[in-house]
């Protein structure tokens, strides 16, 4: 087991490198929570840019109050998950958490949020459907969408566009990938695709022998929902043992973070297809702006935001444009804050419109992507498709969609 909470935070004027001056009697404190250790800490560390780069903008003030960001770590469990809440709550007295990073730590937020309606949480890049589609909460906010939206367009490109009938699925065994297979065979298998064999690892796994050699041979890809160092190790193991299939990438599988890794695995990559709400080579004038800001603050981060940075500062930007409309007001259990939040608008990085359902989840333009090869010969993602306006009920009547039931490791299924 990966080491349990710790605290990392320190004020964001040291964490930004800006003047530090006495704390202010009034004060807005902003929980970060995030992995930092692990098979997604290079993921989790991108995170807390993200959202570093939202209170930057605004030179670390808000309504006139002095903003104070407090970072924990997290390891992927939900239990690390809560306890680090706990902890910023408890012993720091947040007014505000932004987090976390996983699909099943979110949950356990969403959760915990019940219990604490003095504080107001905002999603950071945890993508589990249920977060907020089932038993959702009135204190959190997911400004992003959940992992099945990030996968609209993919399927019917795979089967329509690069003729593939059998799929073959490698994930992370938990609620974020299942999401994410969700939003793949929704439109895989309406289009008449099959998934004879889906394979589920654990979190960090480092041996992937056993699932390179099973794969059936009757495939024609490999649709792989891994992240961090659990992509890389299973894609360096595959391309080692000679795996040919073409790979269809899930949304972190082919983030930033992962084609700006070393190692010949990436050659398996170049011609991906995937879906994500991110691009870095995206040529919006938006996101080449979001770019640049990014690149100055964190001249060491990635070639581009990570998929991590972007939710992150979108959360964060969220919480900052609400406190300002209310003035920073954050009485009776933060209600005009909350009501801020459940109408506001805002231009992405990418150039969208981030507004928010029913249920306190976003609206979002998803990207069909490829993964290219540069002139310099490292790698990123050019755009194939926008599809504008994904909600989370993949455009399907609620009742009908809510009828299939929670997501899990044979939900859905079309063998």
């Amino acid at each position: 087991m990966l080491n349990r909470t710790r605290k990392v935070g320190i004020a964001v004027g040291m964490a930004l490198g800006l003047s530090v001056m006495p704390a202010a009697a009034a004060e807005v404190k902003i929980g970060v929570i995030s992995i930092l250790e692990g098979a997604f800490a290079a993921l989790g560390q991108d995170g807390i840019r993200g959202a570093q780069l939202a209170v930057a903008e605004t030179g670390g003030k808000v309504a006139g109050k002095d903003i104070k960001v407090i970072t924990m770590s997290s390891d992927a469990s939900p239990d690390s998950a809560v306890a680090a809440a706990r902890k910023l709550i408890e012993q720091d007295g947040v007014d505000l958490i932004v987090g976390p990073l996983s699909g099943s730590e979110g949950l356990a937020l969403r959760d915990l949020s019940k219990s604490f309606p003095g504080v107001t949480f905002l999603n950071g890049s945890s993508a589990a459907q249920d977060t907020t589609l089932r038993d959702s909460s009135q204190n959190f906010y997911r400004f992003g969408g959940d992992g099945a939206q990030w996968m609209v367009g993919v399927g019917s490109h795979a089967f329509n566009k690069l003729n593939y009938k059998r799929v073959a699925v490698v994930a992370e065994d938990y609620s974020f990938p299942y999401t994410q297979v969700l939003g793949f065979m929704t439109e895989f298998c309406a289009a008449g695709g099959k998934v004879p064999k889906k394979f589920w690892t654990p979190i960090g796994a480092k041996d992937y022998s056993s699932i390179v050699y099973a794969i059936p041979k009757d495939v024609d890809a490999v649709f792989v929902a891994l992240g961090g160092a659990d992509a890389v190790n299973f894609l360096t193991q595959y391309s080692q043992a000679g795996g040919d299939k073409p790979i269809i990438g899930g949304t972190i599988t082919i983030d930033q973070s992962i084609l700006d890794s070393k190692g010949p695995f990436k050659k398996l990559l170049i011609g991906a297809p995937a879906g994500t709400p991110t691009v870095g080579d995206y040529d919006g004038k938006e996101w080449k702006a979001f770019t640049a800001s990014y690149k100055k603050q964190f001249p060491k981060g990635f070639s581009a935001p990570s998929i991590f940075a972007h939710h992150y500062y979108m959360s964060a930007k969220a919480a900052l444009l609400a406190l300002d409309e209310v003035k920073g007001d954050l009485s009776g259990n933060h209600k005009a804050l909350r009501a801020s939040l459940n109408k506001l608008q805002f231009v992405t990085p990418t150039g969208g419109t981030m507004r928010l359902d029913k249920n306190r989840n976003g609206i979002i333009d998803n990207f069909v992507t490829e993964v290219f090869q540069r002139e310099d010969g490292t790698l990123g993602n050019r755009v194939l498709k926008v599809v504008r306006d994904v909600d989370q009920l993949l455009g399907q009547n609620e009742t009908d969609f809510l009828k299939k039931g929670p997501v899990s490791r044979d939900n859905p299924s079309c063998p």
